[in-house]
């Protein structure tokens, strides 16, 4: 008698405790937390941490809190599987994340095999949404998007420029190249050069060679702000006297402190910069005041977290399923980007993408402007 009672106080402490255990929704945010991207993986990061903090402060999802894990998958592929099997290990059921696509495709299957929804607020191929996966959104915008911008832009302002088109081989470095140069071919502007490099090259002299010998007077690049950087700031010390046109991959200020002064006139695409929406401008002093610059996809990752939330709250579930059903069919959503819907294949309903370029601000500093 005495082991029965015994065993059933201890079965009714475990039913308690797992009461308690239950009660948090598990999210992870993945990115590069670590290595030459880590800018990118803070904006992650700290957008994901911030839109978890306010939604938990105003009661959780559906009466239960967020617990957020952080993935760091180092913009390598191999990594990112890693970390989506650890999520999948520890119980997570909704993704904010990854940064590069690279990472972003091969990690959704993952998820999407073990009931998981992934919202990435920077992965562009257009391959992530194009696989017909039930749990695959994106906060942010698709290459062929932006590559149709960029060309356009590059056919009625550079008409009669020399255009390089260097990628770094990634599925998002080469594929916003190809979209920027199908846009811009289809507009009647052929590219002088089409070269290929690898991820964390150092030394462009002999790239910068073949473009001064070519005359190049623009080029276009489709990677990420760690080799633009040192392309812009090399061009200039080697008197090759070109414009470098990006694209969303390049939005942080590291950009600048790589490239120096050279970074000035430098120019790319991104959606509309919800810093400047009235509506966030509480939120921004917040982050600044906390030392941390909410810039490029810091909001783009808070909007995740958002969506998922009232998506959550219009399902009345924190399924997996039941939410990205939801997230398709229930929109739009309140977000810091503005009201987000989503089309059948899981992209975002959102402004498109404009021109910016690179200023020096009142400060010294430089950044990135609306053109």
């Amino acid at each position: 008698m005495k082991k029965s009672l015994l065993s059933a106080v201890a079965l009714t402490a475990l039913v308690a405790f797992g009461g308690n255990a239950w009660a948090d929704v598990m999210f992870g945010v993945a990115g590069p937390i670590t290595g030459p991207n880590a800018a990118f993986g803070a904006q992650l990061q700290k957008g994901a941490e911030a839109a978890v903090a306010e939604i938990n402060a105003k009661g959780g999802i559906n009466g239960e809190q967020i617990k957020l894990e952080v993935g760091d998958d180092v913009s390598d592929p191999k990594q990112g599987i890693s970390v989506a099997n650890k999520f999948v290990g520890d119980g997570v059921k909704f993704v904010v994340g990854h940064f590069n696509s690279g990472v972003s495709i091969p990690a959704s299957e993952v998820y999407a095999e073990n009931n998981i929804v992934e919202v990435t607020p920077a992965a562009t191929n257009p391959q992530f949404t194009e696989r017909g996966l039930w749990n695959v959104f994106r906060t942010c915008g698709r290459d062929d998007q932006q590559g149709g911008i960029a060309g356009a832009y590059i056919a009625a302002n550079f008409k009669d420029a020399k255009v390089a088109v260097i990628h770094d081989k990634t599925p998002y470095g080469q594929g916003l190249a190809d979209e920027t140069k199908k846009a811009m071919n289809a507009a009647g502007v052929k590219e002088v050069m089409y070269e290929g490099v690898n991820v964390g090259d150092k030394d462009f002299s002999a790239l910068i060679a073949k473009m001064k010998e070519a005359g190049v007077t623009l080029i276009y690049w489709g990677g990420l702000h760690t080799e633009a950087g040192l392309i812009i700031r090399q061009s200039a010390d080697q008197g090759l006297k070109a414009t470098l046109m990006s694209g969303d991959g390049i939005v942080t200020d590291e950009l600048a402190a790589i490239a120096g002064d050279a970074v000035a006139g430098t120019l790319n695409t991104f959606g509309p910069d919800p810093r400047l929406i009235p509506a966030n401008k509480e939120l921004v002093e917040k982050f600044r005041a906390q030392g941390f610059e909410p810039e490029a996809y810091t909001l783009y990752a808070y909007a995740a977290v958002q969506a998922i939330a009232e998506a959550a709250t219009a399902a009345k579930s924190n399924d997996p399923q039941a939410v990205a059903k939801a997230l398709h069919e229930n929109g739009p959503f309140a977000t810091v980007l503005g009201d987000l819907a989503y089309d059948a294949k899981g992209d975002p309903k959102l402004p498109g993408y404009i021109m910016y370029e690179w200023k020096k601000k009142d400060d010294g500093k430089y950044s990135w402007f609306p053109k």
